[in-house]
């Protein structure tokens, strides 16, 4: 069927990323995604994509403040995280988490410019602190609260692991929260736009994003590239867990993607950071087995005449296991990043709103005419 889920259909304009498949490029409002990395923070780069441009030194300080305050959790908020099961997928709670957020959020229906500005803020606060607050609350801990002085994912990471991250580790959540925090049209932020171009709030909207983006095909994929990387336990396993998986036809987690027919520009920044990690942790293992996995791959693609590249979930695996970051909190880190794509996507679509309605075409069969009941059998 042409257009089978809407692939090539255009749906939108906006300023906010670009994605150059074919060149392997990720460009956020005009810079590369490489520049970003190196030289900004993710509190810079919230900045840029709420605002269209980076922050001045004094705009820097004011939304850092903000997302600080952001990461404090209400109480009640708190104790909806207490009702829930402790082997609930950390996506589920973070999605019943943020809804019951929306209800403690006294502009929550304020359709404003200027309050969807501040819930843009408080919402990837929120995400943050509701993913760090249920990993605590399932072990058996209380959760801490926010240090709005910190750096974002510094203080991120200590509220989820419960203790001190050093410069390496903080600059390394930093620069990872950086690369996903947008990617074009993808589905979670097609949620998104769908849901607010009904004129709904920024909370349903988001939530509807979280819901999309914990599928395994989308948010969920690191998770499957972890699992994998476990699986084989040693590189020099690679080899055959690869060939083995292809005969088998499965699909090899963390290879290939929708949009980039080159490499995924976040892949090779993922990869200096996870060795830079290894080396100071000395613990190098995963990364060891992702580039055996790699390599194999490419052997593997080489003979078939194809190309395919690893992508960036394949390399956060790796760096967030390194980390401490339970496997299936991986997505949830996902979360906290795209939420400041998510919530630009929402200011973007309400500036000029048009409700989002695609056509279906039907394939169904036609002419039938209803048999009485008593005469179907």
């Amino acid at each position: 069927m042409s257009g089978q889920g809407l692939e090539g259909v255009v749906a939108a304009q906006t300023s906010l990323s670009r994605v150059m498949g074919e060149e392997g490029r990720l460009i956020y409002a005009g810079y590369e995604i490489g520049d970003l990395a190196e030289h900004a923070s993710f509190e810079e780069v919230c900045h840029l994509l709420w605002n269209g441009e980076l922050p001045t030194r004094d705009e820097l300080g004011a939304i850092r403040a903000a997302l600080g305050e952001a990461r404090r959790i209400e109480p009640g908020v708190l104790d909806v995280l207490r009702l829930l099961p402790r082997d609930v997928h950390p996506m589920a709670a973070l999605r019943t988490g943020l809804s019951a957020a929306g209800n403690f959020d006294a502009e929550a229906e304020d359709d404003s410019e200027e309050a969807n500005r501040r819930k843009a803020v408080r919402i990837t606060g929120q995400i943050a602190a509701i993913s760090a607050a249920f990993e605590r609350l399932r072990a058996g801990e209380e959760p801490l609260d926010a240090d709005p002085g910190r750096p974002f994912a510094e203080d991120f990471l200590r509220m989820l692991t419960g203790r001190e991250p050093g410069e390496l580790e903080a600059r390394i959540v930093d620069v990872a929260l950086i690369l996903h925090a947008d990617h074009g049209l993808n589905a979670s932020t097609f949620s998104a736009r769908v849901t607010i171009a009904t004129l709904s709030d920024m909370y349903s909207a988001i939530v509807s994003a979280i819901g999309t983006l914990k599928g395994p095909l989308h948010g969920g994929a690191n998770q499957g590239v972890m699992r994998m990387l476990e699986e084989i336990g040693d590189p020099a396993a690679a080899g055959d867990h690869v060939r083995a998986a292809l005969e088998r036809k499965q699909k090899i987690m963390g290879f290939g993607h929708r949009v980039y027919r080159a490499l995924d520009p976040r892949a090779p920044i993922l990869h200096e950071l996870a060795e830079e990690l290894g080396r100071a942790r000395g613990e190098s293992r995963w990364l060891e087995i992702a580039d055996a996995v790699r390599d194999a791959m490419r052997q593997e693609m080489d003979a078939r005449g194809k190309k395919i590249y690893a992508n960036v979930d394949f390399y956060s695996a790796a760096v967030y296991y390194t980390l401490g970051i339970p496997v299936d909190q991986f997505t949830n880190v996902f979360a906290i990043s795209r939420a400041a794509g998510w919530t630009a996507n929402v200011l973007e679509q309400l500036a000029d709103n048009r409700l989002i309605r695609p056509k279906a075409e039907y394939i169904g069969p036609m002419d039938r005419t209803v048999t009485p009941l008593d005469e179907r059998g």
